[in-house]
């Protein structure tokens, strides 16, 4: 007895298709007049790579998974993957892929490579078993979670530490000198287009007045109680005088434990002692961890607390349908789980070309949908899209292959 109308959930594939995001399915004649309007998300943001990545065992998976809700009955009540009798298939499908990929460095250190929940339209952070595997190998894991700390590093605070129970004991923020140029002013970088001479040649206004994102992003890592490590990575086109700006900025602000100059790119490990260094030397500075919300906050209070808290708006606006969906998940009993934002990764704000550290703006929030199985409620920002689109012009333009070698040409 499934209401058509509430149906959620969404076909996934794994290639960027702007056409998929508004569909009609069930045209053919032998479905019988069962038609619907629906969408496609990249495979990225799908439900399921989110329960893959949030999952402690098979047996978690197998749970998460039955708890999927594909939409109500026409009486208001969820309706799951179990209640179809789908669950055990599903996770028939899924149960190879939670075992962990064992990769490694040029140098020899094993690598987990597993998940991929983007972490602008997803939470954005490798698999818990993966750390749980790294763990028991290991003295020191890095994981890494996506983007900004207004991004991944939320999201695997606020979500992914609820889920596995583990800590960090030190949080290493990335930043480089041509990033910080960008938010400080700096023109739009295309890509596939030769870089400004505000990016290559030596700027430290530029550098100085970008450096305030920086100082945000720390001081929005130090909210979460965890020492925080600044690592400047080095391009060819930095000069000294500017590495050694950023350093100077960072190493000022009370919220940093340290900021290295990096040089791994170009030197392998050896050109990272130091960054080790100094992260070895973090992990052992007390900390007292805490979440950003309790999830017992209701639903609209966990999202204003992200927006100002982490994103330094002055409000939300929520749309009709997203006023309409708070109520009703509220209701079921779903406003106890965190929240998981989808919004850009360009800008601290919803609006990509809000560069720097905006101030005086609202978040406007235009849907809010429920990944029960996942667990974690995720709205939509902006425009902010679960099916990315290719460019006007696409890289696939500049790619073909030499017959007489096999190689692949235009890829670099």
């Amino acid at each position: 007895d499934i209401d058509p109308e509430t149906v959620t959930w969404r076909r996934s594939v794994d290639v960027n298709d702007r056409m998929l995001r508004g569909i009609t399915v069930g045209e053919g004649p032998e479905e019988k007049g069962f038609t619907l309007k629906t969408n496609f998300y990249i495979s990225v943001a799908s439900e399921l790579m989110a329960i893959l990545a949030l999952s402690t065992s098979l047996t978690d998976m197998r749970a998460r998974i039955g708890r999927v809700v594909i939409g109500l009955s026409r009486h208001g009540e969820p309706i799951t993957t179990e209640d179809l009798g789908v669950a055990g298939a599903l996770t028939v499908l899924m149960k190879d892929t939670i075992k962990p990929n064992l990769m490694q460095t040029l140098e020899g250190t094993p690598v987990l490579v597993h998940a991929g929940p983007f972490a602008n339209i997803a939470h954005g952070n490798s698999s818990i078993i993966a750390d749980m595997i790294a763990l028991k190998l290991a003295d020191y894991v890095v994981t890494e979670s996506g983007f900004g700390s207004d991004m991944g590093m939320e999201k695997f605070f606020d979500i992914k530490c609820r889920y596995s129970g583990n800590i960090p004991n030190a949080v290493v923020l990335v930043a480089t000198v041509r990033a910080l140029k960008m938010h400080g002013g700096g023109p739009k970088v295309t890509a596939g287009t030769p870089l400004a001479p505000e990016y290559t040649e030596e700027n430290l206004d530029l550098v100085r007045a970008g450096a305030e994102n920086l100082l945000a992003h720390c001081r929005i890592a130090a909210k979460f109680g965890i020492p925080v490590v600044v690592a400047i990575n080095r391009f060819p086109t930095d000069t000294q005088a500017e590495l050694e700006l950023v350093q100077k900025i960072a190493r000022e602000e009370g919220k940093v434990s340290d900021a290295v100059i990096c040089d791994h790119y170009a030197k392998g490990g050896a050109g990272a002692l130091e960054l080790g260094k100094a992260v070895m030397k973090a992990a052992q500075e007390p900390s007292k961890f805490e979440f950003l919300y309790p999830l017992e906050a209701p639903i609209k209070e966990k999202i204003e607390i992200i927006a100002r808290e982490v994103y330094g708006a002055d409000g939300v606006d929520y749309s009709e349908l997203t006023e309409e969906r708070i109520r009703e998940y509220t209701r079921l009993g779903y406003d106890q789980l965190p929240i998981c934002m989808a919004k850009t990764h360009l800008s601290l704000s919803h609006d990509p070309a809000l560069k720097g550290v905006p101030k005086g703006y609202r978040i406007p929030i235009r849907d809010v949908s429920a990944s029960i199985g996942a667990g974690f409620l995720y709205p939509l920002l902006g425009t902010m899209s679960t099916m990315p689109g290719l460019p006007t012009r696409p890289a696939y333009y500049d790619i073909d292959i030499d017959f007489a070698t096999g190689r692949i040409l235009g890829l670099s």
